[in-house]
């Protein structure tokens, strides 16, 4: 019989390297894509997109590493990706400059995203909504880049602002339903959530009041019948694809 010796085994690959929170898919693409489509494609949405999904990586390496104490086994994906979202930061700006405007507005979610993941308090609330309010961000910044210097943001900032209410709302409904299930008072939080977020689409188009209501029922329902967080996972895809179409359509 022959043994390995320790040293000929494979090293383990370092974490970090991809993402395995699926939940940040659809809040990565969706205001993206919405903000693209709503002010038409242009060649600086081509490397605005790359800069945003490896922004994210970096920021998921960074987080992983901050909560591991700074480990050097967590450090390699921070040292790739973090070099590599600030140079396409910097191919973003060489193609359209005065996207450097929009910098200061993820100062803040960054931050607390940050500082929230070095104190083990990553899916806290707080932290969670913050991501979100990242999320609802890129929706302007792709539209004001389609649209260009000088163009009116009024419809990017509604589609944001559609985007964050629905995106704000699954964070109260992936609690209620995972980690706080169980909970009446929290389940009580997350449908008065639903609930204001529908009655502020009345002002939008009675067509996306429909669409929250219908989200709004689905987090008073679903909560507590034993759905496993794959399931919740496809419910919310076919959400994200029936608001981004609906708010593309109305607005």
């Amino acid at each position: 019989m022959t043994t390995v010796h320790p040293r000929s085994r494979p090293r383990r690959r370092s974490p970090g390297w991809v993402p395995n929170q699926h939940g940040a898919w659809a809040m990565l693409a969706a205001p993206l894509f919405v903000g693209t489509v709503a002010s038409g494609p242009t060649w600086v949405h081509l490397p605005l997109a790359a800069f945003w999904f490896t922004g994210y990586f970096a920021f998921f390496a960074t987080g992983l590493w901050l909560k591991a104490r700074r480990r050097d086994r967590w450090f390699p994906p921070v040292r790739v990706y973090v070099p590599a979202a600030l140079a396409l930061g910097l191919v973003v700006l060489a193609v359209q400059p005065e996207l450097v405007r929009w910098a200061p507005a993820f100062v803040l979610p960054l931050g607390v995203g940050l500082v929230a993941a070095a104190q083990r308090h990553e899916r806290d609330l707080v932290a969670g909504l913050t991501t979100v309010t990242a999320s609802g961000l890129i929706a302007v910044v792709a539209y004001d880049a389609g649209t260009g210097p000088g163009g009116s943001l009024d419809r990017g900032w509604l589609l944001a602002a559609i985007q964050f209410a629905y995106f704000a709302g699954t964070v109260f409904y992936v609690k209620s339903a995972i980690r706080e299930r169980g909970n009446p008072g929290f389940l009580r939080l997350s449908v008065g959530v639903h609930l204001a977020t529908t009655l502020a689409m009345g002002a939008v188009s009675p067509w996306l009041v429909g669409v929250f209501a219908l989200l709004t029922l689905r987090a008073a329902v679903l909560p507590g019948r034993g759905l496993t967080p794959g399931r919740i996972g496809v419910i919310e895809v076919v959400a994200t694809v029936v608001v981004s179409t609906v708010s593309l359509l109305v607005v």
